[in-house]
């Protein structure tokens, strides 16, 4: 795809999101990722490890930063659940993913730069699936349509059993802001750490209570 000409109100380096409505997000497929975390903390911390994510596009452009926070994911601690903070270009927030406290329901709100509430997002009471994918609908801050969907795609015995390697597929409005798509992007790490990675004991959480 060749490059898109600068736009007006898109971050330098979105202008990819500006053409498409869904993204299948694969291991150094187009986009690749490099955790900032030092050994020490992924040990003790796990999957709820802060960190800073940076998101290269095929050409080698850092166009994503995500930064996580140290915070808890349990229901059982309302005050201090997960936040995420993206910005494109690096170092200029464009939005936040917030996770919402529910007893049952993993749920998040997908907020602007200025944390004004624009989508949320609903996953499964029990987020672990044998033979198909897991969805997380995107829905209208009312949570009467549903917009997008993020889904942890099923890739299979073997890969799910022995190893993190994840598949991915966000799909939007092709018109949502592209900043927005950023933050959905931002969002699906968000879920992927909380849901899908390992833990120290190999058990994958599969609720909002673990």
């Amino acid at each position: 795809m060749p490059i898109p000409p600068p736009l007006p109100n898109c971050p330098s380096g979105l202008e990819y999101l500006t053409q498409i409505d869904q993204i299948l997000i694969h291991q150094q497929i187009e986009l690749l990722e490099t955790e900032d975390t030092d050994c020490c903390t992924r040990n003790c911390c796990g999957p709820s490890r802060p960190f800073t994510l940076r998101i290269i596009d095929n050409l080698g452009h850092e166009v994503i930063t995500l930064q996580r926070p140290l915070r808890c994911s349990s229901c059982c601690f309302p005050c201090c659940l997960q936040e995420l903070e993206v910005q494109a270009p690096p170092g200029t927030p464009v939005g936040y993913v917030v996770q919402n406290w529910h007893a049952c329901l993993p749920k998040f709100t997908i907020q602007n730069e200025e944390r004004m509430d624009i989508l949320k997002i609903i996953g499964p009471c029990i987020v672990c699936s044998c033979c198909e994918d897991i969805n997380f609908e995107v829905k209208s801050v009312d949570e009467t349509a549903t917009v997008g969907r993020i889904s942890k795609q099923w890739t299979g015995f073997l890969k799910e059993a022995f190893t993190d390697a994840d598949n991915f597929g966000i799909t939007f409005p092709m018109d949502l802001d592209v900043k927005m798509k950023a933050v959905m992007i931002g969002a699906c790490f968000l879920i992927d750490f909380m849901f899908f990675e390992h833990a120290g004991d190999n058990q994958q959480r599969t609720g909002v209570w673990q």
